[in-house]
């Protein structure tokens, strides 16, 4: 009988190193403490906007750290696609077509995928009830994919303010007290109805096609670090939608931004607390020229808009294979059996 034990403790032992081998050596077993049981494939039925990247050798593992995920545009694989994607934009200008008379393979989901505003999204009532999956900035898409995000700092890449704040992290070339950078103004827009009282207060500096005045954008963040205060003034007040005015051009450049988009509470979900400031906070636009002019000549209090910086770094999301990559670390964990009945209904969702 002992004899028996210790030829079973012997016959046992190896499986264990063998586990644990599997997991060291060959990540892609495991996404997210999930077990994947095959390799998911990403179809990418036409390139966003046109221009194409590389998808040569294992580009999700390779450039993301995401296993088994095969992304691809070749149509030749549809029947073999685990998902499919269709970006909006090129579908309500007619550029592109569903491949409506293809059937669909079992267990395939469609994801219509978009990045713009509800009013800039077109009719989408011919898409009912052909979608599986969402694809945009909202948090309650299913698959969401922002402009962009904050990342915890490793403790070696702290900055660290001078003594008595945090100056240390802003700017010193400051110039002008108010940006904007403008190609897109229309006069019955709310954020130029406020760019208008605003600049009746304060002087505003304003870049961008709009008045022909354009930054490359090699002079983007340069030019906006000059500024105190940059109008991350969005082009439509929707749900959600935080673009990269606020990440880039303001968090990157290293001015205070002042927000025009989402509700108040929308931007304290996704941005440090005291790193913005929301037009909706003031009961007027001439009060918030005001505390604008105060905050420039309060070095320490200006200051302290910066001392998320301490912890957090901005992160970009720009590169369509690393949205398209994510798809495989949620993959587990998305509806298996849905479909959208009424798509311009959830588009232009209020709440």
């Amino acid at each position: 009988m002992r004899k028996r034990l210790v030829l079973l403790f012997l016959c046992v032992l190896p499986l264990f190193f063998l586990g644990g081998w599997l997991t060291a050596t060959n990540p892609s077993i495991f996404s997210n403490g999930h077990i994947i049981r095959h390799n998911v494939t990403v179809l990418l039925w036409y390139w966003p906007f046109g221009p194409s990247y590389s998808l040569k050798g294992d580009v999700c593992w390779d450039r993301y750290h995401i296993p088994r995920c095969r992304l691809t545009d070749q149509r030749s694989l549809y029947h073999t696609a685990d998902i499919v994607v269709f970006h909006n934009r090129e579908l309500i200008e007619g550029r592109q077509k569903l491949p409506l008379h293809l059937p669909r393979s079992r267990g395939q989901m469609w994801v219509w995928m978009s990045l713009e505003s509800p009013e800039n999204n077109g009719d989408l009532r011919p898409y009912a009830n052909v979608f599986n999956l969402t694809m945009s900035y909202r948090r309650d898409a299913d698959i969401t994919i922002s402009y962009g995000e904050l990342l915890p700092k490793e403790t070696g890449d702290r900055e660290c303010g001078v003594e008595g704040g945090t100056e240390a992290a802003v700017p010193l070339n400051k110039s002008a007290l108010v940006c904007w950078v403008v190609s897109n103004y229309k006069a019955h827009y709310r954020r130029s109805k406020v760019y208008n009282n605003l600049n009746a207060v304060v002087p505003v500096t304003v870049y961008g096609r709009w008045i022909k005045k354009w930054l490359s954008s090699q002079d983007l963040l340069p030019t906006i670090s000059r500024c105190y205060f940059y109008l991350a003034f969005e082009n439509s007040v929707s749900k959600d939608y935080i673009t990269e005015k606020l990440w880039r051009n303001a968090y990157q450049a290293g001015a205070v931004p002042v927000v025009l988009g989402p509700s108040l509470n929308y931007y304290k979900a996704v941005a440090p607390p005291n790193s913005f400031i929301h037009v909706d906070e003031f009961a007027s636009v001439e009060d918030l020229g005001k505390y604008l002019k105060r905050l420039a000549e309060d070095k320490e209090s200006y200051a302290d808009y910066f001392s998320w910086k301490q912890h957090w770094k901005v992160k970009l999301h720009t590169d369509w294979r690393e949205r398209l990559c994510r798809i495989c670390s949620q993959y587990n964990s998305l509806p298996q059996q849905k479909i959208y009945s009424d798509l311009e209904a959830w588009v232009n969702a209020t709440e």
